[in-house]
């Protein structure tokens, strides 16, 4: 019997589905590689039967597919569970009425699928619940004393994403977890994000996932407290930098490196130099024999704020990038746009293309004028003379200029770490959770109030806590994949072990069969290849579909009383003998981190 008060359903359900001949599964495996389908998890998801595209970025999961997305699921829930939040399900189809209140039916632009019913009532389809679950509080919610509050749903999210790609990574409808806590103060709301911060560390552990913590931009949903749980893998969308010496990660639309030590001011004075025809940073420094880091790269944005229409010229290092999340931030944050702006347009502005620099230019309401942090150490630099044809040398940044000093830059291995001057490295990462304090980005907006111990009204300190379920399930593969396929942490595996008979054997495939039905029987989730196919097709399949442990009965193991056992993730088999052979797997099982069932043996 479950204990006194958990839910037996879940395990009464996986009960009835731990095992499965393969000559009824539902698994319509490919041999060629699916038109456009190009990330690793898009390619063998498809092939191997566990998804099958509907639209684009739609898809459908077929039974292994669903299998390890319920898996997924169930360890996010329990974990959530297990951390004090409460279940509940929001409606996906909204009114308009929510996200006007806090600006975000006009900030998600065309992202948001809107729909009009009979009536001609607005709505959309959520592609996040913040607007509802504080909507739902603020209607519930009057007393401090109703306070702390954790709720979280497990729902369907739809965005209208310009390119859907990468199968299951950039969907238009996906399978998402998001929680959302309410505190009385910014203490308590801190308390709140570590108690998440810490749920995090056993869900992505649990399901066996090589992860980072990352510092995070918050995006459209706002918030200051901010961060990523990025799966790494060499595919990864996102670009992160870690320190080798410390524990510091972040994305790099947020990573800092330590700032450069700023000497004196220098001063020599400005030198005009003729550089006819040199507009780019790598003609500048071979005409003129300097390398790049020692000149200033000038760009010039067009910004969208409020569709009022300005510029902002970033100046960074000549050998650096300008990273377009921190400008963004550095112009205000959310509801900014910003996108390269044409020679023409820098022409009505007064400036001449190629010949850019910043001394002398000075902010206005029409152009904002931003210089990387790394440019003011105090040092001369090279740049445009803002005059055809020239350069100049011996620009002093804060001497010579008026632009406001922000960090710029897109930070890159080799860089000294903020925290401790450590070397940082750069990785790929997909993100699989994301966690903020939103402080009362919300609340306020919506009069999410209580009343305090002294009577008075305050807003809720709120937090939100999100995880991509069905996008871990390509992430999953994209991190563990070979040339033959899939390979499956064992906590999420659609099953644990495959049983195949190496032969058309009778003697053969009774005693797999037999195999079969012991492992069953003890909580063991198996798939029994009984088809009539060669042992090498078997194998192959088996490989491209992932299953952790692969169990062969052949003539040779048979005579001696033996089994082959080879583990998915290792290239040399095992030999166990028949009579240790169900220990052995539940063994394995239970080390790498999968989940034996409630036995069927009384």
């Amino acid at each position: 019997m479950p204990k006194e008060g958990a839910n037996p359903w879940p395990s009464l359900y996986m009960l009835c589905t731990l095992a499965m001949r393969y000559s009824s599964a539902f698994i319509p495996t490919l041999k060629e590689i699916p038109r456009d389908a190009t990330t690793p998890s898009h390619i063998l998801l498809l092939r191997g039967g566990f998804i099958r595209m509907v639209g684009a970025g739609i898809y459908e999961m077929l039974p292994l597919g669903h299998r390890v997305l319920r898996k997924i699921t169930e360890i996010v829930r329990e974990e959530m569970d297990r951390a004090g939040a409460q279940e509940v399900l929001m409606p996906a189809l909204l009114p308009r009425q929510y996200f006007e209140e806090t600006g975000r039916w006009d900030l998600y632009g065309e992202v948001l699928f809107r729909l009009r019913d009979r009536k001609g009532g607005d709505y959309h389809l959520g592609p996040t619940h913040e607007e509802i679950i504080t909507d739902m509080v603020r209607r519930e919610v009057r007393s401090y004393r109703q306070l702390p509050l954790n709720l979280y749903q497990i729902q369907m999210k739809y965005r209208d994403e310009p390119r859907p790609r990468a199968g299951l990574l950039r969907c238009r409808e996906f399978l998402m977890k998001d929680a959302y806590s309410f505190d009385v103060d910014e203490k308590s709301a801190l308390a709140s994000y570590e108690n998440m911060r810490e749920a995090y560390h056993r869900i992505f552990r649990r399901l066996g996932l090589a992860y980072r913590v990352v510092e995070a931009d918050s995006g459209a949903i706002g918030g200051e407290t901010s961060a990523e749980f990025q799966v790494l893998a060499q595919t990864g969308e996102d670009a992160i930098v870690a320190c080798t010496a410390c524990q510091y990660a972040a994305n790099v639309e947020v990573a800092s490196s330590q700032a450069p030590s700023r000497g004196p001011l220098s001063e020599l004075p400005i030198e005009r130099l003729y550089t006819p025809g040199q507009t780019t940073i790598e003609a500048v420094s071979r005409f003129l024999g300097v390398p790049a880091h020692q000149t200033i790269k000038a760009l010039l944005f067009r910004v969208i704020r409020e569709k009022r229409v300005s510029y902002a010229l970033v100046f960074v290092r000549g050998d650096d990038e300008a990273q377009e999340t921190k400008v963004i931030n550095a112009l205000g944050g959310a509801g900014i746009e910003i996108a390269m702006a044409t020679p023409e347009e820098a022409q009505k502005l007064g400036l001449v293309p190629g010949y850019i620099g910043p001394q002398g230019l000075r902010p206005s309401s029409e152009l904002d004028v931003l210089i990387d942090r790394s440019l003011d150490t105090g040092q001369g630099w090279i740049c445009g003379a803002n005059e055809e044809n020239h350069h100049v040398r011996n620009v002093v940044i804060g001497r010579d200029t008026h632009g406001r000093i922000a960090e710029l830059r897109v930070v890159r291995s080799g860089d000294p770490c903020p925290r401790c001057g450590g070397r940082l490295e750069s990785y790929r990462g997909i993100e699989g959770g994301h966690i903020f304090v939103l402080g009362t980005h919300y609340s306020a907006k919506m009069r999410c109030t209580f009343l305090d111990r002294d009577g008075q009204e305050k807003p809720v300190i709120m937090g939100c806590y999100g995880i991509g379920i069905s996008r871990l399930v390509a992430a999953a593969v994209e991190q563990s994949h070979d040339e033959d396929g899939i390979i499956w942490p064992m906590s999420i595996a659609p099953y644990h072990a495959i049983v195949i008979p190496a032969g058309n054997d009778e003697a053969l495939f009774q005693e797999a069969q037999a195999i079969y039905r012991s492992l069953d029987e003890q909580g063991v989730e198996v798939l029994f290849d009984d088809r009539d196919e060669r042992p090498g097709v078997k194998f192959k399949d088996a490989d491209l579909i992932g299953i952790p442990l692969r169990i062969v009965v052949g003539k040779k193991g048979l005579s001696e009383g033996k089994a082959e056992v080879k583990a998915r993730r290792e290239k040399e088999p095992h030999w166990v003998a028949l009579a240790e052979l169900l220990g052995w797997v539940r063994t394995r099982i239970e080390k790498e981190g999968g989940r034996l069932r409630e036995s069927k043996a009384r």
